[in-house]
């Protein structure tokens, strides 16, 4: 069964002085709505009001939270409230500022800039499907992560962590800035199993260690994701989850791939971020920084005659797997 999306506010509602427009988002932790403030400036307003957790009838202010789900609904509410006051204390042009936070209708709120341009997923979806060899110049990946990582420094210089860097979180503005939105600690709550309670994580940019209970989390696991995305800009997809990647490794294959496309430098660097053991990658956003900022020539390795005969062969077995899978399923009897 379904769960029902707790309703968004009604337009004209007013909430700490901020009058709702309409609704421009929502996602697991709650709703994301335009607004105006007092001086009638455009904001956006996020609502902490998890869907897993909490239920609001249509017309509505207060949610509607089972006992059963209480206890886990305010710790969700005092880490929603905590990153409102960490991120308020941030100001980075690449870092999504929070200009307010408030308690209202036994929920949290947070104003923020309301930003006009498009997520860095739907430039890569618009790029791979031009089909070209390149899904992004080497020179826009390295500026546009040098952008995102001046800003993470910042974030973890204030001792936090973003925790669910992917592309749908990188806002590329329509004066083409780069910004990191929609930090994933306060959804350390909403994904629990039996005692115990994790971060909600996106396969394909999710540290190996975000899906163990015991594993310590720090600036590596957001490291991993930044080398995820900016595989995602070379290939025009995400890579392979971290647990696939466990049992059967194949980033060094895939990355192969991008030789002669990319410069050697920046395939090392997505492999390193990529590291599945957190001591092997960069301790630091620092030391990323300075490896992804290395001038100099760019060496561009091409395939050796071998690699590519083993590529043409690795790539007819899929397809011939992928034959027999379409010739089995037309064949099987319907039931």
């Amino acid at each position: 069964m379904s769960k029902v999306k707790p309703a968004p506010l009604p337009p004209d509602t007013v909430i700490g002085g901020y009058r709702v427009i309409r609704k421009v988002a929502s996602g697991g932790f709650g709703l994301v709505y335009l607004a105006l403030d007092p001086d009638g400036q455009q904001v956006a307003v996020k609502e902490y009001l998890p869907s897993s957790l909490a239920a609001r009838a249509p017309g509505e202010l207060l949610p509607k939270v089972q006992p059963e789900k209480l206890s886990l609904y305010r710790l969700g509410l005092k880490s929603f409230f905590e990153e409102g006051r960490s991120l308020a204390q941030i100001s980075h042009p690449s870092v999504v500022s929070v200009l307010n936070f408030f308690r209202e209708n036994e929920t949290v709120y947070m104003v923020m800039n309301y930003l006009e341009g498009a997520a860095l997923q739907d430039f890569i979806v618009t790029a791979r499907d031009l089909k070209r060899d390149k899904v992004f110049r080497e020179s826009t990946i390295r500026s546009l992560f040098d952008e995102i990582l001046r800003g993470l420094r910042i974030v973890h210089q204030h001792k936090m962590l973003h925790l669910d860097i992917k592309p749908a979180n990188i806002f590329i503005t329509d004066d083409n800035r780069a910004v990191l939105i929609d930090f994933g600690a306060a959804r350390e709550v909403l994904s629990k199993e039996g005692n115990f309670i994790r971060p909600m994580y996106t396969p394909g940019f999710a540290a190996p260690e975000m899906y163990r209970r015991d594993a310590s989390m720090g600036p590596w696991t957001d490291i991993y994701a930044i080398g995820a995305c900016i595989y995602a800009c070379m290939q025009g997809y995400p890579p392979n989850e971290a647990p696939q990647r466990l049992e059967k490794d194949r980033l060094t294959t895939a990355m192969s791939k991008m030789r002669g496309v990319y410069s050697d430098n920046l395939i090392e660097v997505v492999e390193w971020c990529m590291a599945l053991d957190p001591l092997s990658r960069p301790q630091s956003v620092f030391a990323l920084q300075k490896e992804l900022s290395r001038e100099g020539e760019r060496r561009y390795t091409k395939l050796t005659m071998s690699e590519k005969v083993r590529m043409q062969f690795d790539n007819m077995v899929s397809e011939t797997k992928k034959g027999v899978l379409q010739v089995t399923q037309m064949g099987a009897k319907p039931k």
